[in-house]
């Protein structure tokens, strides 16, 4: 799933885009991968590079930003056409984690 904002790094504006890479390795559980892109420059944000939940990753994106004073217009939202649609409607349901104040 790749998920794209406009946004500003720094008072510089930028298009971002997330990389969500959901491998389920059973029925029961399921482990998350997501990298952060800066046009196609990939941004060294994690400690660890697989996640069991959607919402480790997402917060680890947040804490990235805010470190980094990183900030997503979230009106810009594009997601790309092709997608599992589980992906896509537990990414809604976790997104707010991205735009905590």
């Amino acid at each position: 799933m790749v998920v794209q904002y406009q946004g500003e790094q720094n008072g510089i504006p930028t298009t971002f885009t997330l990389r969500i890479i959901g491998n389920n390795l059973s029925k029961s559980s399921s482990n998350y991968q997501m990298d952060l892109l800066v046009g196609d420059k990939k941004l060294p944000t994690f400690k660890t590079a697989i996640h069991k939940r959607l919402s480790n990753c997402l917060k680890e994106i947040y804490l990235f930003r805010k470190h980094n004073h990183i900030k997503f217009d979230a009106s810009s939202e594009k997601v790309a056409p092709k997608l599992v649609p589980y992906d896509l409607m537990l990414y809604n349901y976790q997104k707010p984690v991205l735009f905590l104040s």
